[in-house]
């Protein structure tokens, strides 16, 4: 059973118990994984649940009406894409570089029974790629500054996903970097659980 703390913010985002389960497979596979390899900040493992739990449910209010499938890029131990897609019953496709990380990814999403499939490949190959799946809505924590991310998302953006990206305290330089090469609809949405982050949520994204 989780702690007062998890039970909390599992409330808070009225998250079902079939889900919650899920959740927390997910939180002892994560912890057992990182004693091998990285997949958080170290400094982070005792707050696993309001750094990172918190942090990718606080999307789901943000996710398009409707919306069955989701990209994450840079996805690492799938946060948030993974935790997305099975407390929201979604498809979701991961694309990681990092091999250890795509085996981890693999193993969270069969124990889970979650809908994933897992790209291992490096997100410069994404850029100009046609065929890449359509979604409703592509997804990045911590990745990269904004006018990169958006390279990187653009073959999603451009079959009409919106973007919902984990920014922090220098969101409004990386924006204003941004609209030097793109035209966009942003929204900023205040993080619920970091009183630094912010949520962008960007919509109708074209290069200028």
């Amino acid at each position: 059973m989780s702690s007062p703390e998890a039970q909390a913010i599992l409330d808070r985002f009225d998250v079902s118990r079939e889900s919650r389960e899920k959740i927390e497979i997910y939180v002892k596979l994560l912890l057992t994984w990182q004693q091998r390899i990285n997949l958080i900040g170290p400094a982070t493992v005792g707050s696993v649940w309001q750094r990172h739990v918190c942090d990718s449910l606080q999307l789901l209010p943000l996710l398009p009406s409707g919306t069955t499938r989701i990209a994450e890029l840079g996805s690492g131990a799938g946060i948030p894409g993974l935790m997305l897609a099975m407390t929201a019953d979604l498809e979701a496709y991961l694309y990681e570089s990092n091999g250890k990380k795509a085996a981890f990814l693999r193993e969270a999403a069969r124990l889970t029974g979650t809908r994933a499939t897992i790209f291992n490949i490096r997100l410069e190959s994404l850029a100009g790629k046609t065929g890449v799946p359509r979604v409703d809505c592509v997804v990045a924590r911590a990745l990269a500054p904004l006018p990169l991310l958006l390279d990187y998302a653009a073959p999603f953006l451009s079959q009409g996903s919106i973007g919902l990206f984990h920014k922090g305290q220098d969101v409004d330089a990386e924006l204003t970097e941004a609209t030097k090469y793109w035209r966009m609809d942003v929204l900023k949405h205040a993080s619920k659980c970091d009183s630094r982050g912010v949520i962008l949520e960007i919509r109708e994204a074209t290069r200028v």
